[in-house]
């Protein structure tokens, strides 16, 4: 396979098979972990990971994704040596940028993870995401300058590596280190997290240097002063939607365990329910939605060539097809964790309370999965702007939840999970009125929601027999859930013929 653009097809192919061998791991990983360190110490890991992305937000998301744009555009006109000096320039717009932020995080690291975060616990975790950060910075501004380029196969091979050696650096400190405090122990998942971003910034800036020798550096210049204004022209908006949304979501996550402490939790338990449920429940619901990046990576550039094109009929046929191809694919996949999913996370996490709210985010991670697709497809028909206001529109309603409800003696997180299904109901109904606005999109219940969504409940239900069935006849999980799996695969297609659904047309690749 070349290092050329590779076909939408074989794009998808190769970044989805890739993807489903990092999703893998990555569960895998967080099993280890929350067998290692116990849902307490996930749930202060749950806490740092969103200032992780708020101080990314800060810093590199918008200058990232200035460098990818910029970058492609000099390439596309034969200009290697403009397209390196954006890189170079993306790289000291970061630091500058991450100098008085990373400085601010560090000096106030007791304030933050006390009155922000909550929980001191915290503190050392918040300080080693400063080196962690500056590491992905270096690694995203050169991730990105490839996809821009159209070189699909050196960051994502990167990207799978990174996976790996974060598992393998992560799980070894704990290894040796532990017992240790909460607050230690989080420092030392944070540490592996640091060992593997330097991995993968010295490989994509060795990459990076290989690619872009010197001697090969061609084409005109750009004035620095009109390359600066170009970078921020694209890094500031988009900084700033990225910032917004993700202080919503760093507010929802410090306030989720604080408001069960006001509804009575004691302070332990209340951070272990939440390490559960996020920490545990949505990353498993997640395990089986592994085509959706490269979909949209695919779907994307092909929406932006149609609008370019000025043929909406074409921009419509595309957003049907993937919106189809998410129903075929995320509703089976939700309704088999359904049934498997209270025994895989005993098995798997050990912890009983991984399928207490295990329907309702299904729901949850269904929609989400639709609103990915849609949202995708409106940036690909240039509307950022309304993708950005969705998504804070539905961070906002969430908080509001969690404000109002989690408190509630006897709700609990189950008034986070409520704000979920509103919230994530909300986006998806406004990314369909927008784009029926913007590409004239007409909606096809039968074909979207009836005819996979009937197939899966019917699955889902006899396979929920099934799986009781052999377990109750003494038949262990593990082939019990094989079993289960692969009748539920049989009824789930032929259903689907039953209605008149060839799955294979929906979901072939040459679109």
């Amino acid at each position: 396979m070349s290092e050329k653009m590779l076909s939408a097809g074989r794009g998808a192919v190769f970044l989805t098979a890739l993807s489903a061998i990092s999703q893998v791991l990555g569960f895998f990983y967080r099993v280890v972990l929350s067998r290692l360190v116990g849902a307490e110490v996930m749930g202060l890991y749950q806490l740092v990971m969103p200032a992780y992305s708020v101080i990314l937000s800060l810093t590199a998301v918008g200058v990232t994704s200035a460098c990818s744009n910029l970058t492609s555009q000099h390439l596309a006109l034969g200009s290697r040596r403009a397209a390196d000096q954006t890189v170079a320039t993306s790289l000291r717009l970061f630091f500058l940028l991450l100098l008085p932020v990373g400085t601010a995080v560090i000096l106030g690291s007791d304030a933050i993870s006390v009155y922000l975060l909550g929980d001191a616990r915290t503190q050392l975790g918040l300080i080693l995401l400063v080196p962690c950060v500056a590491l992905t910075g270096v690694e995203n501004i050169h991730k990105h300058f490839f996809y821009g380029s159209g070189v699909v196969r050196p960051p994502a091979v990167v990207e799978l590596l990174e996976q790996f050696v974060r598992t393998l650096a992560v799980i070894a400190l704990l290894v040796l280190f532990l017992p240790q405090y909460p607050e230690r122990v989080v420092g030392l998942i944070v540490g592996g997290m640091v060992i593997c971003e330097v991995f993968s910034a010295v490989t994509l800036v060795v990459l990076y240097r290989r690619r872009m020798g010197r001697r090969t550096l061609t084409g005109r210049t750009e004035e620095g002063r009109v390359r600066r204004r170009r970078i921020l022209s694209i890094a500031l908006p988009v900084g700033f939607n990225a910032l917004l949304g993700n202080l919503l979501g760093a507010a929802n996550s410090a306030l989720i365990p604080q408001k069960l402490v006001e509804g009575g939790v004691d302070r332990s338990e209340a951070m272990s329910q939440f390490g559960v449920v996020c920490g545990m429940t949505l990353p498993m619901l997640s395990l089986p939605i592994v085509f959706l990046g490269a979909l949209n990576l695919v779907l994307v550039p092909r929406l932006a060539r149609a609008q370019a094109l000025d043929r909406p009929g074409q921009a419509r046929r595309l957003v049907s097809q993937a919106v189809s191809a998410v129903a075929l694919l995320t509703l089976p996949s939700m309704a088999l964790m359904v049934v498997v999913g209270p025994d895989l996370g005993r098995a798997m996490f050990h912890q009983e309370g991984v399928g207490e709210f295990l329907i309702p985010l299904a729901c949850v991670m269904a929609m989400s999965c639709f609103c990915s697709v849609l949202c995708a497809s409106l940036n690909g028909v240039g509307r950022q702007r309304t993708v950005a206001a969705i998504s804070l529109l539905g961070g906002v309603v969430q908080l509001g939840f969690t404000l109002a409800l989690v408190p509630l003696p006897g709700v609990g997180m189950g008034g986070y999970v409520a704000g979920a299904v509103v919230s994530t109901a909300l986006e998806l109904g406004l990314c369909l009125r927008q784009l029926a606005r913007s590409v004239g999109l007409k909606i096809q219940p039968f074909q979207w929601l009836t005819a996979p969504g009937l197939a899966a409940l019917l699955a889902g239900l006899t396979g929920n027999l099934l799986f009781r069935v052999l377990k109750d006849s003494g038949l262990d999980p593990v082939p019990a859930g094989l079993s289960t799996l692969v009748f539920f695969l049989v009824l789930y297609l032929a259903a689907l013929q039953a209605q008149g659904v060839q799955a294979r047309e929906v979901l072939r690749l040459d679109w």
